[in-house]
């Protein structure tokens, strides 16, 4: 059971499991039915007591917090269904902006739902749609890819796995890998649109825009931004995915080729890039002759 214990608090809200949108910066964008939840709900759960606290804190609220993060979700879980299941109302905000978007939360809304538990959200601030909506790109369709991986090789291959598709992408980052994931971008796609959204909502609020290969350029002299950074690269047009295709087939069959037979090599690209078999045999063998 979770202590829930509070002086002066009410719970007036329905029993179930409720996501609270949390401000990304400015404090003044939280959400009146947030603040109301944070007064009255049985039980508040968030990512981090002490970011959460301060929170609270400017609103003069005082509330008993329940951690409730990626280190310690396996045990804290149960007894925050346990306390749906006495019929109490859980509020879950994460440290700034909405709940479960690259921050933990999700498996608890599947056993919440699974157990018949009411789930509602308390919509409101969201880093992704704020940089979206400012980038000058695409919103008609977007592709939300989270966190990159933090290696080159992994990343330039993630790059790869999402660069075709047909939509908007949009990507968290840290201000200190940027450089080397624009770097990464640019490599791949140098003449793509893209916009770099840093501190948004906040005083140093800034929104740069330009090409992959200006936007990298950019950051390799000027260094790491500070801050909190989303990045936004536009969708792809026609010409650049049938060059970035004829490259990657290239670039991945050379680097097969020095461990692998032609038939292998053409094996494992044709699988990797979902492309026809023969075709990619036909261009292993017109690399191995130049070679």
């Amino acid at each position: 059971m979770v202590d829930s214990t509070d002086d002066n608090t009410t719970s007036k809200h329905g029993p179930g499991l409720y996501l609270v949108a949390t401000p990304i910066g400015n404090l003044g964008d939280i959400p009146p039915r947030a603040l109301d939840l944070f007064r009255h709900a049985d039980v508040v759960a968030c990512e981090d007591t002490r970011t959460t606290g301060r929170l609270l804190q400017r609103f003069g609220i005082k509330r008993h917090l329940v951690p409730y993060h990626e280190h310690n979700a396996e045990r804290a879980r149960p007894l925050l269904m346990a306390a749906l299941a006495e019929g109490k109302s859980v509020a879950l905000a994460s440290d700034a902006g909405t709940p479960l978007i690259s921050d933990p939360g999700y498996k608890l809304v599947r056993e919440a739902t699974a157990g018949g538990f009411r789930v509602s959200t308390v919509p409101g601030p969201s880093s992704v749609i704020a940089a979206l909506t400012v980038s000058g790109l695409p919103t008609d369709r977007f592709y939300f890819a989270g966190f990159l991986p933090s290696k080159s090789g992994a990343r330039a291959q993630a790059i790869a796995s999402i660069a075709a598709i047909d939509a908007t992408l949009v990507m968290l980052e840290s201000a200190q890998r940027l450089p080397a994931m624009l770097a990464d971008f640019a490599a791949a796609f140098p003449s793509r649109p893209a916009a770099i959204a840093r501190e948004l909502t906040k005083l140093h609020e800034e929104v740069r825009r330009g090409s992959l290969a200006e936007l990298a350029a950019h950051y390799a002299e000027a260094g790491p931004p500070k801050g909190e950074i989303v990045v936004v690269v536009g969708p792809p047009d026609p010409t650049e995915s049938e060059t970035a295709t004829a490259d990657s087939i290239d670039r991945d069959l050379r680097e097969a080729l020095l461990t692998m037979r032609p038939s292998e090599a053409a094996a494992s690209v044709a699988a990797r890039l979902g492309l026809p078999r023969k075709q990619v045999y036909a261009r292993a063998m017109a690399l191995k002759d130049e070679a």
